[in-house]
């Protein structure tokens, strides 16, 4: 099934099911394994209720030199050139606790860990995975940057905060219920979908 979602998120995305294909509108928060750690140490720089976070470390192209210092800076002179996930097993350490602060949404590719996803079950949530080599499509979704936050980790590793259209296609690939595409008991189930990932 194919379906839309707009950000912030809340209790629609516990019905979505493993095989579903997700696009999302709205902002979304690139975050890598140095931004989760200090998400936990700090809190977040954004409104964290309800978000999409995306394992991704964008190309950006400066229109002028940023003020690395800065803790956050609002719509920076800067525009994306492309942005794909990043492998999110890196992020396994970390996401428990940061979905416990109310994300909703994780995407990135290559699935995680058992403890992400009873915390996914516990603070219904979803993993969704990229489609591989849709770093081009996925960058066409996003209409501009919003904010950028932490640009002192360097800019793979800082959060940047994209406005997005109709992001996907997406793949619902572990659920709020505790179904994985990784399971391998579950996966022989959904070997269309499966297909879709490779």
């Amino acid at each position: 099934m194919e379906i839309k979602l707009e950000t912030p998120l809340s209790e629609e995305v516990t019905e979505l099911r493993v095989g579903d294909v997700v696009y999302i509108s709205g902002r979304i928060f690139t975050a890598r394994d140095r931004a989760h750690k200090r998400i936990l140490e700090r809190g977040a720089p954004f409104d964290i209720e309800g978000s999409v976070i995306f394992h991704a470390g964008p190309i950006i192209r400066f229109n002028e030199e940023p003020n690395t210092t800065a803790e956050s800076i609002r719509d920076p002179q800067a525009e994306l050139v492309v942005v794909g996930p990043t492998t999110s097993g890196r992020m396994n350490p970390f996401q428990p606790e940061v979905l416990g602060l109310g994300v909703r949404a994780v995407i990135g590719k290559g699935g995680m860990d058992d403890r992400t996803g009873s915390a996914l079950r516990r603070h219904g949530a979803v993993y969704l995975a990229a489609v591989g080599g849709c770093a081009a499509l996925y960058g066409s979704a996003v209409k501009g940057i919003r904010a950028v936050h932490w640009l002192d980790l360097g800019v793979p590793e800082a959060i940047w905060e994209l406005e997005v259209e109709e992001f996907g296609p997406l793949i619902v690939a572990m659920d709020s219920t505790g179904r994985s595409l990784y399971n391998t008991e579950e996966a022989s189930h959904d070997l269309e979908v499966q297909k879709l990932l490779d």
